[in-house]
């Protein structure tokens, strides 16, 4: 094991929390846009993403196996894609809307602001929970090499 694994943990969970962010925003700075794409003819409004993390080691029978044959396996996280959420968009009744359709309604996008926030708040929670635990890691890292002082 190497002493380095805790930093390659923390760094690959502040990259993926970085990038939960980055969505995040996208989805608050996108939740009126009822002209995201052009689909069939029509204009369609912007679908909410999110992104999907997972282990950087799929099962403990590979972290076993490699940690056995001494190897520099990845440890922590990793975002393996960006996926649309599929829930249907919101029907708002604006006759005055541009976008509106023959009976006064607009399709709006399927962002639920306050439930961004919610994940914004998590995903910055997360961020600096992991930048505690790679400042602990330091410092116990300079603490070992003043031992041989």
């Amino acid at each position: 094991m190497r002493i380095s694994n805790s930093f390659d943990a923390s760094a690959s969970a502040l990259t993926a929390q970085r990038l939960r962010m980055d969505v995040i925003s996208s989805n608050i700075a996108n939740s009126e846009t009822t002209r995201a794409s052009y689909v069939n003819g029509q204009f369609v409004p912007y679908k909410r993403k999110m992104v999907v993390l997972e282990p950087a080691q799929q099962n403990f029978a590979e972290l076993l196996n490699g940690q056995l044959k001494g190897s520099n396996s990845s440890q922590g996280v990793r975002a393996t894609r960006i996926i649309e959420d599929q829930t249907p968009s919101k029907l708002v009744y604006n006759p005055t809307h541009p976008d509106a359709d023959a009976n006064g309604y607009v399709s709006m996008p399927n962002v639920d602001v306050a439930k961004e926030m919610v994940d914004m708040i998590s995903a910055t929670r997360m961020y600096e929970a992991n930048i505690t635990a790679l400042n602990a890691s330091k410092a116990m890292f300079v603490k070992a090499l003043e031992i041989g002082k």
